[in-house]
């Protein structure tokens, strides 16, 4: 099966790397080096590479930004391809080139295949390709959470499903709880807040405002006001036009056109330029005969009765006393009555309310716990299986007679969920407490790996549960930064015995200080710092015939040149390579 594998890591101005590149293979890959040579760095620069966390500190002193660049080899179609060509991102001849730089102010860009890309598609795509593991992985491994998130991984649709349909239905339960609490709590303040509303529903409903009154009020009173100005205006307007009865001999406008019209209508036959403008003042004088009738109407009509203006001054102040409260004009006073309706009938349904709530409320903590009973029981099947294949794995670690179990329990708690009989605490992961428990020998009982486990003990604990999880749910690459700390001896072969099985399957990428695990690798890479106390692109090589003798002499004495540790670790190889 054709799986990723991750070929190169470029690192520049990271910490004690000036630049230098890792050259990575498949199978079993040990880094060595000397105490602070930069090994860790090979962690970090993944880390980087895989969406982690961005330290401007990290940047090389007198650098301005730190770059690592890797190039992964990815089967075509798999999930990692499928959602970075998503991105817009393109594979180069089947590989994916990803890089991350880091500002000497804490900025941080990424990119993949050629398109920048937010840091968190790095993370996602981690998922598919890369486990990394170090020591603050070791200690996280003794949070009860991490332990729970372990046995739910390893369990896998078993554990999955039920917890999906539990996680969805104690959403909803929150989000029911949160509103019944803040219905309840806060009814004093609802129920003001209905008054006020109540109030202004009735004091907009005894006036009966209609939409656009307040505009045509203002303009009749704006006539009224002005009633006899405007009649005089109109009455001297009519008289211009169509003439004044008391003033028979007065010349209007209406006389002057028609007669205008006659004398142009004696000769009109003889250009018809002149008959085109004996028709246009014609048109003038039935023009001037309407405007004069209207006038005459208008004046006719026009109500000037004091009583009708105080009416609708009345009406206005009413009106104005409306928008000084609720909108601007009469259409906001309007539109603030509708949706305090709407408003008002919510807050006179609480009680209703309340009660539905609650049915659905109790309803959803029956699911629950039905749903949580389910998914106790799937984990509980999945514990056994997984206890028992860690401990299969710790017996090929130098810990034959050790014994891994995991603890199932459920607190007590009269506000929970009812499951199997028990009203138990319940929470966004179910009502299970999870804790792996480990009996080191024969007659000690199992107690919690936090307590139980030595440093060494704990290591190989982590190694065997990651080795469980390469059989269930594999990924392509393993990095293990020291995982073998407090262990030595017998127990360090059989930690590189297994890391080199577990490479038969993956690529695995291993930091380590121990010349027993780093016999055991396919490829041996040495970190090592040049004078000026950096690592440059020679410092990260592969070691190969006798300078790989010579680096394991060194971890094993300290002497390169001592004839019992090259003895030692030749003889070490030889070994290894008779294991495999």
């Amino acid at each position: 099966m054709v799986v990723s594998v991750l070929e190169e890591m470029r690192i520049r101005s990271l910490g004690v790397i000036d630049d230098a590149v890792v050259e990575l293979s498949p199978g079993f890959t040990a880094v060595t080096g000397e105490t602070g040579a930069g090994k860790t760095m090979v962690v970090t620069s993944l880390g980087l590479l895989l969406g982690g966390r961005a330290d401007a500190a990290l940047v090389r002193i007198g650098a301005r930004n730190a770059v690592v660049e890797g190039r992964i080899a990815v089967p075509e179609g798999s999930p990692a391809v499928v959602r970075a060509e998503e991105a817009g991102a393109e594979l180069d001849e089947g590989t994916l080139l990803v890089s991350r730089t880091v500002s000497a102010e804490g900025r941080s860009r990424a990119h993949l295949g050629g398109r920048s890309v937010p840091v968190g598609l790095l993370a996602e795509l981690a998922d598919d390709l890369v486990a990394v593991h170090g020591q603050s992985d070791q200690q996280g491994l003794l949070k009860l959470s991490r332990q729970r998130q372990a046995l739910d991984r390893y369990a896998g649709y078993a554990v999955a499903v039920p917890l999906g349909k539990y996680a969805e239905a104690y959403k909803r339960l929150r989000a029911i709880s949160v509103e019944l609490e803040e219905i309840t709590t806060r009814a004093r303040e609802r129920a003001q807040e209905a008054d006020m509303l109540r109030f202004g529903l009735e004091e907009i409903a005894a006036v009966e405002p209609r939409a656009g009154e307040d505009t045509e009020l203002a303009e009749e009173a704006e006539r009224l006001g002005h009633a006899e100005a405007l009649a005089s205006a109109a009455a001297v307007g009519h008289a211009a036009l169509a003439g004044n009865p008391e003033d028979p001999e007065g010349v209007d406008a209406g006389t002057l056109v028609a007669g205008a019209q006659r004398a142009l209508e004696a000769v009109r036959a003889h250009d018809p330029a002149l008959a085109a403008l004996t028709d246009r003042i014609g048109e003038i004088g039935i023009l001037l005969r309407d405007v004069a009738g209207e006038l005459a109407g208008y004046a006719d009509d026009l109500d000037a009765d004091p009583l009708r203006l105080a009416a609708v001054e009345e009406r206005r102040a009413a009106l104005t006393a409306l928008t000084r409260k609720y909108g601007e004009n009469v259409a906001e006073v309007l539109a603030w009555a509708e949706n305090s309706a709407a408003r008002l009938t919510e807050l006179e349904g609480d009680d209703e309310r309340i009660g539905e709530l609650t049915a659905e409320r109790d309803a959803l903590r029956s699911e629950l716990g039905a749903l949580a009973q389910e998914l106790s029981e799937a984990r509980t099947e999945a514990a056994e299986r997984f206890a028992a294949a860690v401990t299969e794995e710790l017996a090929s670690l130098a810990m034959p007679h050790a014994r891994v179990s995991f603890d199932i329990r459920q607190t007590e708690d009269p506000d929970g969920v009812e499951v199997d009989g028990r009203t138990v605490a319940y929470g966004p992961s179910g009502v299970d407490e999870v804790e792996l428990l480990l009996a080191p020998h024969p007659g000690a009982p199992p107690r919690p790996i936090a307590k139980g486990a030595s440093g060494g003990e704990l290591s190989r604990v982590m190694l065997a549960v990651e080795v469980v999880f390469a059989g269930t749910d594999p990924v392509p690459t393993y990095l293990f930064d020291e995982v073998d700390a407090g262990v030595g001896g017998k127990a360090a072969v059989e930690i590189g015995r297994r890391l080199a099985r577990l490479a038969k399957k993956a690529q695995v990428v291993v930091v380590t200080h121990l010349p027993q695990v780093a016999a055991f690798a396919d490829r041996q890479l040495l970190v090592e710092k040049t004078d000026d106390g950096s690592v440059t692109r020679s410092g990260v090589k592969v070691l190969e015939g006798e300078d790989r003798v010579r680096e394991l002499s060194r971890m094993l004495a300290g002497q390169e040149d001592s004839e019992t540790a090259r003895a030692h670790a030749e003889e070490l190889l030889a070994a290894a390579r008779a294991d495999a």
